[in-house]
């Protein structure tokens, strides 16, 4: 078997160049230049990228807005022409990269399936022995024999979807399309992307849902800012995805160095060998980029450990818009949120036990100060929280210039989602509460799941099944086992 069948999708050293011009009319200077001055500078949306698909492997694309991902996927699926490199594609594609793109507003859904299923190289016969799963999987009813332009944005996403994941095909390359429609068709392209990648189909993704990439990636390429970072399994890939999030660049190539997975040419080895030069370069030519862009106060998550000397709240997305109040007795100058594994981030893993941080000093003498934490969704429903005075801590009286670290550590088990941190440093004064210094939602939590339950959080439930046959006596060994003290209770009747 030859190189080329063993991937589905090759790219190599593939570059795209935009030209990118102060004012319009410098475009016109430039094409009537005599001496071929140039008026643009060039912008590299992507520079020499190479990584290998597998057949039947499911590989995820993730990076930051602007890293190309897109860009990349509209390469491999034909819609853009490379500025340099190639891209070869063994089997047939069916791209969900911007849904109903290829739909024409005039044509009823009937006209477009038979349409789009032309242009994917299908027959007419072979599309009518389609069409029932197409539109059972739609669900829109007569609407399919309507013009698109008057569906609704939920209709047109479900007949869009339908249409490409069900023409069978061989490599399905998906940008963002599973985030669309209600909670209940997400669920169900979630189960046809489950039934179609077991059925060998390649797949290659683009999300920002890191849930989703460790759930169903085999592996995953990480680009920056154009460049190719690292390849590789995908713990890993959004871990080095966190670091590019918080810009903690110097540790991002600390890291690379140290991996063996990741590369900017690929050799003939296995997906993801190669040489790891490209991948510390890269992080070298965006790290001015990344630094410009962090710190507005966008939900981004970052995993780093801390340096001694510096502060925790430099390592974390910090809300700076966050409201804040007190009477100024004392202040939350500092806070952090730790994984598992020590390191701190805004990104957590259901099911794992995380710290937070809150590091307070005092400007007056205090009686008994009381330390909280609350964790709300994104409505601003509290959903779970405590204080020093809910779990039995009596805080001693604290004088002007002291300062306490306090370490609230707990289980995660809220769902996977986005979640906003505030914290407080209160007390009562004459039997009054008084409020020293409050955080309003002064940071993003991230949470990572592999399962999530019914709710806002998991009870951890152990299930078992057994079967019994019908309202016969099951035998001995197949009998639904009890609590552990009913068989000994039933021998003492």
């Amino acid at each position: 078997m030859s190189e080329i069948q063993d991937y589905a999708i090759r790219v190599e050293d593939v570059s795209k160049i935009y030209k990118l011009y102060e004012k319009p009319i410098d475009r016109l200077k430039e094409s009537l230049s005599p001496t071929h001055r140039n008026y643009h500078r060039d912008f590299f949306a992507l520079e020499h990228i190479s990584f290998r698909v597998a057949k039947g492997e499911t590989v995820g694309i993730i990076g930051t807005n602007g890293s190309g991902k897109s860009t990349i996927l509209k390469i491999i699926t034909g819609v853009l022409t490379p500025t340099s490199g190639q891209v070869q594609v063994e089997g047939v594609i069916s791209a969900l990269l911007e849904l109903g793109a290829g739909f024409n507003q005039d044509y009823t859904g009937i006209e477009n399936i038979y349409m789009n299923g032309t242009m994917m190289g299908f027959s007419r016969k072979e599309m009518d022995a389609k069409l029932p799963d197409i539109l059972e999987f739609a669900d829109i009813g007569d609407f399919v024999y309507q013009p698109v332009k008057t569906y609704s944005s939920g209709m047109f996403v479900r007949l869009a979807f339908a249409l490409a994941i069900n023409v069978e095909p061989e490599i399905l390359i998906v940008d963002e399309a599973l985030s669309v429609g209600d909670v209940f068709f997400q669920s169900k392209c979630y189960r046809r992307m489950e039934e179609i990648r077991e059925s060998g189909t390649t797949i290659l993704m683009v999300t920002h849902d890191m849930g989703s990439v460790i759930k169903y990636c085999d592996r995953v390429v990480l680009l920056n800012k154009g460049h190719f970072i690292a390849e590789g399994e995908p713990g890993r890939m959004v871990d080095l995805y966190k670091k590019i999030l918080a810009n903690q660049m110097d540790d991002l190539e600390e890291e690379l160095l140290e991996m063996n997975d990741f590369s900017g040419g690929i050799t003939d080895g296995e997906p993801g060998s190669g040489d790891s030069g490209a991948g510390t370069d890269a992080v070298r030519n965006g790290r001015k980029a990344g630094s410009d862009e962090q710190g507005q106060g966008q939900a981004a998550t970052g995993k780093t450990r801390r340096s001694s000397g510096s502060l925790m709240k430099d390592h974390l997305t910090i809300n700076l818009n966050r409201t804040e109040y007190g009477n100024g007795k004392a202040e939350i100058y500092d806070l952090g949120l730790y994984d598992g594994r020590g390191n701190l981030t805004n990104l957590l893993l259901k099911g794992e036990y995380f710290e937070i941080h809150e590091k307070i000093r005092f400007f007056e003498s205090i009686q008994a100060p009381i330390f909280t934490y609350t964790i709300k969704d994104k409505k601003g429903m509290d959903l779970s929280g405590t204080n020093t005075m809910f779990e039995g801590l009596d805080i001693r009286p604290v004088d002007r210039g002291d300062e306490y670290e306090v370490v609230f550590r707990q289980k995660m088990t809220l769902q996977g989602g986005e979640y906003l941190l505030s914290m407080s440093c209160t007390g009562f004064e004459q039997g009054e509460h008084t409020v020293y210094h409050r955080l309003y939602d002064v940071a993003n939590i991230t949470v990572i799941s592999n399962k999530n339950t019914v709710g806002v959080y998991d009870m951890e439930s152990e299930v078992k099944v057994t079967r019994r046959d019908g309202g016969m006596q099951a035998p001995e060994d197949d009998r639904m086992v009890t609590e552990p003290g009913a068989a000994a209770a039933k021998g003492q009747r």
